[in-house]
């Protein structure tokens, strides 16, 4: 009876695996869905379907793309809630405690300036407001059934888009990583009261590759283009020349592509049709 009782609690204490599913392995980016905003870039001054404030969309608007050309700028990785978004041929592995045998952490290694990131799975709380913060921020992990779900916070200063649309440090991120088989699906949720009005949601795909091998990615800035020292480059309000380009190459009006909630519905659709359009794009 003692054996059996024994056989059963060490049945029980090994069920909770059974819901987990491994989403560890070399996993190869899909750019089926975003594709022109994630490689190419977006336009400036494309704001569509972004819950920002107002705040937000002066960053954007006094945001200059020669600012990558400073030398504090170019090896700067992508923080956590962006790198999946870039060039990001993923490793995903697992620390376990050799004793105990229990899980303790992910990590994971992205391929664009090779940033690793920890997600810890132990339990332990996160760190108080004002410890460091960092490009990959500090991470905590559960199971929730078969889906991976973190919380990250203390992110450095970031980006939402490419084209200066900033994220806070205070914002807080949410992810779930979703495995299909070969594939697996990151469903990320990023809230920040300083520069968004709604949570902003989007989703991102892998497919398993196991011949995948990740190069290193060394780094070094130069000056790439030679300025008066001190020199940022930047717009101040209402000197940003290229932020009609969008709309009047596309033939849309100009108040959507500034952004808000509102513009992530399909609903708007029906209102964008009664706006007018000006530039080029409309007198054809």
């Amino acid at each position: 009876m003692r054996n059996a009782i024994c056989l059963l609690v060490m049945t029980l204490a090994v069920v909770p695996a059974f819901a987990q599913v491994d989403p560890t392995g070399e996993w190869a980016p899909r750019f089926h869905e975003d594709q022109p905003e994630r490689i190419p870039g977006p336009e400036i001054g494309d704001y569509l379907g972004l819950p920002i404030n107002d705040a937000a969309r002066l960053r954007g608007d006094s945001w200059d793309a020669s600012l990558l050309t400073l030398p504090e700028h170019q090896c700067k990785p992508h923080p956590a809630d962006y790198s999946p978004r870039g060039p990001a041929n993923l490793r995903m592995w697992k620390e376990i405690d050799k004793d105990t045998q229990q899980l303790v952490a992910y990590h994971t290694h992205i391929s664009w300036q090779a940033p690793e990131r920890t997600i810890w799975m132990d339990g332990r709380p996160h760190p108080p407001e004002y410890a460091a913060h960092t490009w990959q921020g500090f991470s905590t992990g559960k199971w929730d059934g078969d889906m991976l779900t973190v919380t990250t916070t203390h992110l450095k200063i970031g980006w939402i888009r490419r084209n200066g649309i900033p994220r806070s440090d205070s914002a807080v991120l949410t992810e779930h990583f979703v495995r299909h088989g070969n594939y697996l699906t990151l469903i990320s949720v990023i809230q920040d009261p300083v520069y968004l009005t709604e949570p902003f949601i989007r989703t991102t795909n892998w497919v398993m590759d196991p011949r995948q091998e990740i190069a290193p990615y060394p780094c070094e800035s130069v000056v790439e283009v030679e300025r008066p020292m001190g020199t940022v480059p930047h717009h101040l309000p209402g000197t940003n020349p290229f932020l009609t380009e969008f709309p009047e190459r596309f033939g849309l009006p100009e108040q959507p592509t500034r952004g808000g909630a509102e513009t992530m519905y399909p609903e708007y659709i029906s209102k964008i049709r009664q706006m007018p359009v000006k530039g080029k794009a409309a007198a054809k």
